[in-house]
């Protein structure tokens, strides 16, 4: 049976759609000293970023795939039950979008039914728990950077788990905070921009989908990112209206600046690879279109560009542009190759 109809509803109209600050209240204060942070995922793009970044800031503990898969969800009581923490960080995911449509079941399991899971034990432990969702809760349909206040409409199986998922977490308790993100890059597990790189180092002609919009994100950004979120947490007395003027509970959004295709996106990366002296075969990427994907199973929104004005808003940073974070993730992990 699919798992969409133990989607939790009650409880997240209060929580859904808006961010709200609190500098107190259950789970809102954190002991001083180091924090003590479980990253689930710890093997994947966004969760090994975050595991290197904080480890020498937090005392963390991360878990890998081999050493927790979240289908298994009576491990996952185990093993977080007997783990003491502040806060988890669940930055994994069933995240392979067409195989989602082909086993529906084991999306709503890891993507749905586990973050209720780690959520309940959250709450047991007075934790406050951040779970990492995506830009696939929308439709496409909108022409403008899509707001938290906005109604995720999904149309795949993946974007209908990871919407369960977010509601979940948000019912069981409304401090817990969601991170949508868009488009993620590192240098800890392959993506698109890699794959892109790796095409042009051996043929010729490559192309990309130029009508599908959205922004990259780098997992060096999202971390540095989520850093303000957990030092304002672990104020005792945050001043409001300042950075990080309270305790960041709701939906966030977040992604670097500006928006792209696909296309825009490869080229660039091709610009950046050729400026610092890697040899490709291809320089100019041309373009598809989305029709021409008939190996894809999933519809994707066609425009899932997200809107980080409250994040700027409540932190008083601004995410830098998407072609500074290529710029610098080439520079830092393709140059010295």
């Amino acid at each position: 049976m699919v798992y969409r109809k133990l989607v939790v509803v009650a409880a997240v109209a209060r929580a859904r759609g808006k961010i709200l600050a609190n500098s107190e209240g259950q789970g809102g204060k954190v002991a001083l000293g180091k924090m003590r942070i479980v990253i689930v995922g710890s093997g994947g793009r966004l969760g090994a970023a975050l595991l290197r970044e904080y480890r020498d800031k937090f005392d963390v503990t991360g878990f890998s795939h081999a050493e927790l898969d979240l289908s298994d969800l009576d491990a996952v009581r185990e093993t977080l039950r007997a783990t003491s923490f502040d806060v988890v960080i669940n930055a994994a995911g069933f995240t392979k979008v067409d195989l989602c449509e082909a086993q529906p079941d084991r999306a709503f399991l890891i993507n749905a039914q586990a973050p209720r899971v780690i959520a309940e034990i959250c709450a047991e432990k007075n934790a406050r728990l951040i779970h990492f969702s995506t830009d696939y809760v929308f439709d496409g349909a909108k022409c403008e950077p899509y707001t938290e206040e906005d109604e995720a409409k999904p149309i795949s199986v993946y974007g209908e788990s990871k919407l369960a998922g977010e509601n979940n977490v948000l019912a069981v308790h409304g401090q817990n905070l969601v991170v949508r993100v868009s488009w993620v890059f590192g240098p800890d597990r392959p993506s698109f921009i890699d794959a892109m790189i790796q095409q042009a180092r051996k043929n010729e002609k490559v192309d990309a989908v130029a009508d599908k919009f959205s922004t990259p994100t780098y997992t060096l950004d999202i971390a540095e990112m989520l850093g303000y979120i957990l030092n304002g947490w672990s104020r005792r007395a945050p001043a409001p209206g300042g950075p990080v003027g309270g305790r960041l509970q709701g939906i966030l959004h977040f992604a670097n600046a500006e928006q792209c295709n696909w296309q825009e996106y490869a080229q660039w990366a091709v610009d950046c690879c050729l400026d610092a002296g890697l040899p490709l075969k291809a320089k100019t990427i041309g373009a598809r279109k989305l029709r021409d994907m008939t190996n894809w199973v999933a519809r994707r929104p066609v425009y899932s560009v997200l809107s980080t004005a409250k994040y700027r808003k409540f932190t008083a940073v601004s995410p830098r542009t998407w072609r500074e974070a290529v710029s610098d993730y080439i520079t830092r992990f393709y140059s010295k190759k």
